[in-house]
């Protein structure tokens, strides 16, 4: 069906495809991994003719052959004749539905605009076959979702409803670019499954491309590992799962945080480049602790809600409860867990906890005292002990302020240091904690990675020597090896400096590599806890049993 051969892109005087050679048949889905950077999204728009005016196809033997029906060379067609094939022949389902949706028109027009544009179908039929599409995405109601605007749906309708856009045309090849990415792990299972099926029953080729090899996992056939724009192994997935040759592969592999057991520290990538692995730091494997030392935080039947309807006369008649009577304990050096589904009030609680959401009932104590009857002086000592670290390491950071600023600014506020030069010497070793050079100093955030930038909002929360740190799904927006050295970072600041955390978190695998104890959420309400080893030995529920069976590619790891 398809058939690329030494494709190059070139952005100025940077090659960032290096001669990419690779087929693909009909009804096959073809898994392409790698790291940020890597050139996965730049192959996918050099298929769609979607590549920025600045990129540059290096001509020469490079072609891309679509041959269903008709055979032709995709890079040799003008844009008019590619408006023919795009949307229609070929479909592209993107990263971010929130952003690929227009906030202001209703999905069921946008919807209707794709179908209009990309079926031959009659304006008077087109409302059916939209509300079709969106029945056979297995969304509950489709009316409803064709009448919703884009906020009014979960991350997971979203991107359904962005899936039947794309299949509007009928095509024959669907590319989807991390269409799971920022999805629950539940949510994620019914997409991986939902996409499977849609391509059995049209026997379309796919193209899915994704950083987690969890996933490609579960929906591949195929897999091409790219690194740095090359392709440095493909093969099919069994193969490739069970004898990668190439390092760069073994380390993606080793990665992402085991099931079976804890190992002291994750592997990364770099390990396996530079042939220094650590076996013995990997095979300690330690065990979850249940610790009771000083308690920090006693929450108790804590109640948080939102108004969701006021009447004429501007008094709340509805209110929807995000939190709801949850009581938990935090210790001092331990590390709670938080895991749940979108919308089962994880970060209302974290934020609850560090008292910028207050509660309509309930008590939140802080060291013996109720943080709702905080007087001026403790305020300050208690704005100084939580800090948080959100989770879009790209919206952290003022882009306007260079790091040494950024990471200032609380030493300022919190009157830590006392003039402009021992702040910059704080900084500067901050940065050093964090393994950053010290010239990030005068650096602004959009010359560093989104690990990096992760580091900085980990070196600017640890600037007012915090107890206790909330990590609000900190690491869902990195790569799996990125992902690896940032976790391994937050281990050991968290003994050096004797911090205590609450990790806030839908990836259950790395949950239960970095938490003592989980709680576990639905609906606001808090369904079951443990230490880590015995949610997920044992877990009580089903809720609990379902987001450990919907891990993707729960066995990827050689456990041995």
């Amino acid at each position: 069906m398809l058939k690329v051969e030494n494709l190059s892109v070139r952005f100025g005087n940077i090659t960032v495809l290096k001669e990419v050679s690779f087929l693909l048949e009909k009804a096959e889905i073809l898994g392409i991994v790698g790291e940020s950077g890597s050139g996965k999204s730049i192959t996918s728009l050099s298929l769609m003719g979607l590549l920025p005016t600045q990129a540059t196809v290096e001509s020469g033997t490079a072609q891309i052959v679509f041959s269903d029906g008709e055979s032709q060379n995709l890079l040799s067609l003008d844009e008019k004749r590619f408006q023919a094939i795009r949307g229609k022949r070929i479909a592209m389902i993107f990263q971010e539905p929130l952003t690929c949706l227009n906030p202001s028109m209703r999905c069921g027009k946008q919807l209707l605009e794709a179908v209009l544009l990309n079926a031959k179908i009659k304006s008077a039929n087109a409302k059916k076959r939209c509300i079709e599409l969106l029945d056979e995405m297995q969304l509950p109601n489709p009316e409803k979702v064709y009448n919703s605007y884009p906020h009014e749906l979960s991350g997971g309708q979203k991107q359904r409803v962005m899936i039947a856009m794309a299949l509007s045309g009928n095509p024959e090849l669907l590319i989807a670019d991390e269409p799971t990415t920022a999805l629950d792990v539940t949510v994620q299972k019914g997409l991986l499954q939902l996409l499977k099926s849609l391509r059995d029953k049209y026997q379309m080729g796919m193209i899915f491309i994704s950083h987690d090899l969890g996933i490609i996992k579960e929906i591949a056939d195929r897999v091409i590992i790219l690194q740095h724009g090359k392709i440095v192994e493909q093969g099919l997935v069994k193969q490739i799962f069970e004898s990668p040759q190439n390092p760069y592969t073994k380390g993606l592999l080793a990665c992402r945080p085991p099931i079976a057991y804890k190992p002291y520290r994750l592997l990364t990538v770099e390990d396996f480049l530079k042939g220094s692995v650590d076996k013995k730091a990997v095979d300690s494997k330690i065990s979850s602790s249940n610790l009771k030392g000083t308690l920090l935080y006693s929450v108790k039947n804590v109640v948080t809600s939102f108004i969701t309807k006021k009447n004429l006369w501007g008094k709340p008649i509805n209110h929807f409860k995000a939190v709801d009577n949850v009581s938990l304990e935090l210790f001092e050096g331990e590390t709670l867990g938080i895991v749940g589904e979108s919308g089962s009030g994880k970060t209302t609680l974290g934020r609850t906890l560090l008292h910028l959401i207050k509660s309509q009932s309930g008590t939140v104590v802080y060291k013996g005292i109720n943080i709702s009857q905080m007087d001026r002086a403790f305020r300050k000592q208690f704005r100084e002990d939580i800090q948080l670290i959100f989770q879009d390491p790209y919206s952290s950071l003022n882009p306007r302020k260079t790091i040494g600023q950024a990471i200032s600014e609380p030493l300022k506020v919190h009157e830590i240091c006392r003039n402009e030069k021992e702040r910059k010497a704080k900084v500067i070793e901050l940065l050093s904690k964090v393994a950053l050079p010290a010239d990030s100093y005068y650096r602004y955030p959009h010359e560093f990675s989104g690990g990096q930038r992760q580091r900085i909002v980990i070196a600017r929360a640890l600037a007012v020597n915090p107890k206790v740190i909330i990590c609000d799904e900190m690491v869902s927006a990195l790569d799996v090896s990125v992902q690896a050295q940032v976790l391994n970072l937050l281990k050991d600041l968290k003994e050096q400096l004797n911090l205590t955390l609450l990790f806030i978190s839908h990836d259950l695998a790395v949950v239960k590599y970095i938490s003592d104890r989980i709680i576990v959420l639905k609906n606001g309400i808090l369904v079951e806890s443990g230490t880590s080893d015995e949610i997920f030995n044992h877990p009580k529920t089903d809720y609990t049993k379902n987001l450990i069976n919907s891990i993707p590619g729960i066995n990827i790891i050689n456990e041995d």
